[in-house]
């Protein structure tokens, strides 16, 4: 008897699992509510305790936005008045408050029609609250001019100002609001129970993710596999294969169902959806490679079978317009807000150790054509002649060279990486047209030599002074997992998603996420 015990933290054998009874004979912990079928009525609809907390959701959601929006109004006027004009700010508190309830009305709006009310697990993220705010600052524009109200404003700053405060504010406070109450919820133990579907290789890499995101609403409770014959994982339980997972779910103790492989058979998916749909149970999907591409995929018309055009990167058309347009305004502000920064660097460098403040690092960029990446000069003068005594103690994997403690980098270059502000003259790159705001890091010629064929196809486009590497774990991350996230970035571009990698970046950058 004694030995026949286990704890209930012990993985269970597969075949104890696959012993579990059918679903007719499984009492559920809780009643099944068919997804499908009717919702309540009214009365018991306001009655229900999920509909008292998606209110307060919705409320506070709300109220952060109407506040926000704003301060936004009213920092942008007051900056100016105290920046350009010298003017009371107290006068503009009172335009401020006029234009205010319209500007609030049409956010609302905007932000409700993109989602951005919905639940925790459906709602957009930064990417589109900032193309939320776009939209409103041209509705607002088109609104004025066409009402002929331009005489209000001594000139468009109140538009883009208000943009670029109302995005520091709705992303600053929505993102403290998605932490607290991730937090709450979570010590409440209102986190979904999940299983994941599919093989061992694709869970264990889903399971992974979802462990390390201390604010995820999920909880995975196990993995079922596709089959007998799958390895066991390593990130969760062992909860039997797919023949297991009706029982599975008739026990009552599952949210969610989670199929992480891209390639998992249509007819058992469509089955475990029917169960799960039948017992309350919501399904999701891991996106494969190609359903990530179609996000960039255009339709041609006029064929005997629908076909979609996967589109190249941004290199050339409207969209490149677009980005350089972007990247010509966001750099030059960000060199007139840092430039006394910049100056007090330059004479820490000068100070501190022989050699010229700018360090002209040459790299290929844009089809493999170099150009000179600047740098302030972070190691002495002799850095690269030791290059090649220092190969054997290289850290990183891959292509790259890192060490941690380079004995090339001098204590002023130390504390100017680890905060990344060594990176900053690229800047100048970006209006040189070299390089661009956010995109693929360009990489020294000797990390270019040894370069992979595939891994030069992220080439393509203009090399980025921050990127996804940068907001996705720095220098913590594999060679290859690096690139990846590169082609990921070229197929679902976007200003807006430039916008978000740029506002992660500077936590990144503070966080000091595995820089060296």
């Amino acid at each position: 008897m004694h030995q026949a015990h286990h704890s209930p933290d012990a993985v269970p054998d597969r075949s104890v699992t696959r012993e579990l009874p059918p679903p007719a004979s499984v009492t559920p912990l809780r009643p099944a509510v068919d997804i499908r079928a009717k919702r309540p009525p009214a009365l018991m609809f306001l009655l229900r305790r999920d509909t008292i907390r998606h209110a307060m959701r919705l409320l506070g959601l709300i109220a952060i936005d109407a506040a926000s929006v704003y301060a936004a109004i009213f920092t942008a006027l007051a900056f100016k008045a105290l920046w350009f004009e010298g003017i009371d700010p107290g006068w503009h508190a009172h335009q401020a408050r006029e234009i205010a309830p319209f500007t609030i009305l049409v956010v609302l709006l905007n932000f409700a029609r993109m989602g951005l009310y919905g639940r925790r697990t459906e709602r957009p993220g930064l990417g589109r609250i900032v193309t939320g705010l776009f939209q409103v600052m041209v509705v607002s524009m088109v609104f004025v001019l066409i009402n002929g109200q331009r005489d209000r404003f001594s000139s468009y700053y109140i538009f883009y100002g208000t943009l670029i405060f109302g995005v520091a504010y709705i992303g600053v406070l929505r993102l403290a609001y998605e932490t607290i109450s991730g937090r709450l919820l979570k010590s409440a133990g209102q986190q979904r129970r999940a299983i994941l579907v599919g093989t061992t290789q694709h869970s264990d890499a889903i399971a992974s993710a979802l462990a390390d995101d201390v604010d995820s609403a999920i909880q995975v409770t196990g993995v079922v596999t596709t089959t007998a014959r799958e390895p066991r994982p390593s990130k969760a339980r062992a909860l039997g294969t797919v023949a297991d997972l009706p029982a599975l779910l008739s026990a009552g103790d599952i949210d969610e169902v989670i199929i992480t492989d891209p390639a998992f058979p249509e007819e058992q998916a469509l089955e475990i959806v029917d169960q799960a749909h039948r017992l309350g149970i919501h399904v999701r999907v891991a996106p494969s490679t190609m359903e990530i591409l179609v996000h960039r995929a255009e339709f041609l018309p006029g064929q005997t079978v629908p076909l979609f055009e996967l589109k190249p990167p941004v290199t050339e058309g409207l969209d490149f317009a677009i980005k350089r347009t972007f990247d010509l305004v966001m750099s030059s502000l960000i060199l007139l807000v840092l430039s006394p920064l910049g100056l007090a660097m330059a004479l820490a460098v000068r100070l501190t150790s022989a050699g010229p403040i700018i360090y002209r690092s040459r790299r290929p960029g844009v089809g493999g054509v170099p150009f000179d990446c600047l740098k302030f000069r972070t190691m002495y003068q002799d850095a690269d002649i030791r290059q090649s005594e220092l190969e054997e103690l290289n850290e990183a994997g891959g292509a790259i060279f890192k060490m941690r403690n380079d004995p090339r980098v001098t204590p002023v270059g130390r504390m100017l990486r680890r905060l990344s502000l060594d990176e900053l003259p690229q800047l100048l790159n970006v209006l040189r047209g070299e390089m661009s705001l956010v995109g693929p890091r360009p990489l020294p010629q000797r990390d270019y030599d040894r370069l992979e064929e595939w891994h030069k196809k992220r080439y393509l486009v203009l090399p980025g002074v921050t990127g996804l590497w940068q907001v996705s774990g720095r220098s913590d991350l594999e060679f290859d997992d690096m690139v990846r996230l590169d082609f990921l970035y070229l197929e679902r571009w976007s200003v807006s998603l430039d916008m978000s990698i740029l506002v992660k970046t500077i936590p990144a950058v503070f966080g000091r996420r595995g820089a060296f």
